[in-house]
């Protein structure tokens, strides 16, 4: 079989690979072809497109880069017609890809949905597109198992795949780590203009506490090149690693997150965390008369619960982020309760294999 697998951020990256290793479990002899990144790039597939050139957030951003956008989504056309896979599978980054199923179906090649988009959050009309077009759809999350039976439309619930890699990962050794220091990790995001918004006021929270007894270190994202990161961290107390934000996060008493995918990671690991998260001005305007709902971590919303404290835009300050990181280090009885419902939030998410799941129905859908 020859699978064309399109994702276009960091997190889309992880989880497409360990779909390929599963798949490659069951078919030895598959074949990949792939916009992705580095990750799935190990697991064998033949890269078209890397997500460094691919990832855009926010309105403006999006509007901006709009010429490069409409480029890459005739050029996919075009590789897939040539290409001629047996089935092109979507991994959430909804703009370029329910463009593409749609082409894709309509031009009479095999559409699979893995990782939905965030539909029930905002443009939830775009949910006809997926009936339509899509001929399977696996989802990840419990609550989008019932938000698809709502649109009557079949989807497969198979569990978390960040649930596998979390609970298989052998932490390395991080070298320049002060074991007589409080680790505090920073993870800033994946993209430049996130980052720019968001790792100053981490910084600025960072210099609050004594240099003697903390250490922060910031995650820094595999597709960013590390001289981005020096203008900010000049003269600061601030350390940065590259490639190892999971032995990070095992070292890490707790987290600054930008609000995605690494929330949930972060929880995974135990780690007790403050979401921080700021868009430009425009398109946050615009995303709060868009967007409908209660929370934007996917900590809160897998619990429905304000368990992790979110500081998004104007809340988003120095001395708010301080404050929150000083009650998760020092108030004992705050920490405790965020970390058994962390341990909740685990177990609701289900047990390990979801990218097995998932390999297998893939499979046995192109087999019949």
């Amino acid at each position: 079989m020859r699978y064309y697998i399109i994702s276009g951020e960091a997190s889309g990256d992880l989880h497409a690979s360990n779909l390929i290793k599963e798949i490659k479990k069951i078919e030895p002899g598959a074949q990949f072809r792939a916009w992705g990144g580095d990750l799935m790039a190990e697991q064998g597939a033949e890269m078209v497109k890397h997500i460094r050139e691919l990832a855009f957030m926010g309105f403006k951003e999006v509007i901006s880069n709009l010429g490069a956008i409409l480029k890459n989504i005739r050029f996919c056309k075009e590789d897939i017609l040539e290409w001629k896979p047996d089935v092109v599978i979507f991994v959430d980054y909804p703009g370029f890809n329910l463009r593409i199923c749609r082409w894709a179906k309509e031009h009479g090649f095999s559409t699979i949905y893995y990782i939905s988009p965030q539909l029930w959050a905002w443009k939830e009309n775009r949910v006809k597109i997926i009936k339509r077009y899509a001929d399977k759809m696996l989802v990840i999350l419990p609550f989008e198992k019932e938000f698809y039976d709502k649109h009557h439309i079949e989807a497969d619930y198979v569990g978390h795949p960040l649930l596998d890699v979390v609970s298989d990962f052998a932490p390395v050794e991080i070298e320049g780590l002060d074991s007589g220091k409080t680790i505090i990790a920073l993870l800033p995001g994946s993209r430049k203009q996130e980052i720019s918004l968001i790792l100053p006021e981490m910084i600025k929270a960072a210099e609050k506490f004594p240099p003697d007894k903390y250490q922060f270190v910031i995650a820094a994202a595999p597709s960013i090149e590390n001289k981005f990161y020096d203008e900010y961290l000049e003269g600061k107390n601030v350390n940065t690693v590259f490639g190892k934000t999971y032995s990070l996060l095992k070292n890490a008493c707790a987290a600054l997150v930008t609000s995605g995918t690494a929330t949930l990671e972060t929880a995974l690991f135990g780690v007790p965390e403050v979401v921080c998260y700021k868009g430009g001005k425009i398109s946050f305007w615009l995303a709060k008369r868009l967007v409908h709902v209660k929370f934007i971590s996917l900590v809160n919303l897998v619990m429905y619960k304000l368990i992790v404290k979110e500081l998004i835009q104007n809340e988003c300050t120095p001395e708010n982020i301080a404050d929150e990181l000083k009650k998760i280090t020092e108030d004992a009885e705050y920490r405790s309760t965020m970390i058994r419902e962390l341990n909740e939030l685990r177990a609701k998410l289900g047990g390990k294999g979801a990218s097995e799941r998932a390999a297998n129905i893939i499979v046995s859908f192109l087999r019949h």
